[in-house]
């Protein structure tokens, strides 16, 4: 099961990435990260919905490997916030948590990877929860430009917190060296979300009506 390889890993990641004063950090993590996964895997067993969710990770991982080159753009957030808004809050988590993670086989994985997860899977939830708002071109643009920067600073905040001295000085010095790269994952949002956002919702909403409709035949 995936649940299981995700949680294991995430446990051995946890058991050798920080000393005692993290701990609590690492345990709360992978507490958030195992519901999560439950609640995942509780969900429906639809075929077809389970194949349309592996396959949206599938392409936002290519997407993100494809643009390792760029420092900073990942079209993983774009196609996750898509995906909530189309599909609904389970189909989008389940998308960005199982992009971050396939992607990772290939960019390395490392303590990053949990929380790379849980934050790509928080911005599958925002897509569902904003999900009417979403259907103009311009709203989507802004939320995808604005998850970016918060996307990346929060995995700014948690390099500082899992690694440097808890002093403020630490904390912005890395964000101020991270503000490149959250620039340029803002700016690669709102290039995708504006060329292909409402598109690519549209298509998935179609799949979406498929996926819920059930054919009952007379007898």
């Amino acid at each position: 099961m995936l649940g299981a390889a995700v949680l294991a890993f995430a446990a051995a990641l946890a058991a050798g990435a920080g000393g005692e004063s993290r701990i609590s950090m690492w345990l709360v993590t992978l507490a958030v990260l195992a519901v999560a996964v439950v609640w995942l895997e509780s969900g429906p067993d639809s075929a077809k919905e389970i194949a349309l969710v592996a396959t949206l990770a599938g392409v936002a991982a290519a997407g993100r490997v494809l643009f390792a080159a760029i420092p900073g753009v990942q079209p993983v957030t774009v196609v996750t916030l898509v995906a909530g808004a189309a599909l609904g809050l389970r189909a989008g988590v389940g998308v960005g948590m199982l992009a971050a993670f396939t992607s990772n086989f290939f960019l390395g994985q490392g303590p990053w990877t949990p929380y790379q997860m849980l934050a790509w899977g928080a911005c599958g939830a925002i897509g569902a929860l904003l999900a009417p708002l979403l259907r103009r071109r311009l709203v989507l643009v802004a939320v995808a430009g604005a998850t970016g920067l918060v996307f990346s600073v929060f995995m700014d905040v948690w390099e500082w917190f899992a690694f440097w001295p808890h002093d403020r000085e630490s904390l912005t010095f890395l964000i101020a060296r991270g503000l490149p790269f959250s620039i340029a994952h803002a700016i690669g949002n709102v290039a995708l979300a504006l060329a292909a956002g409402p598109e690519l919702r549209r298509l998935l909403n179609r799949y979406g009506r498929r996926l819920r409709t059930e054919v009952v035949w007379a007898r």
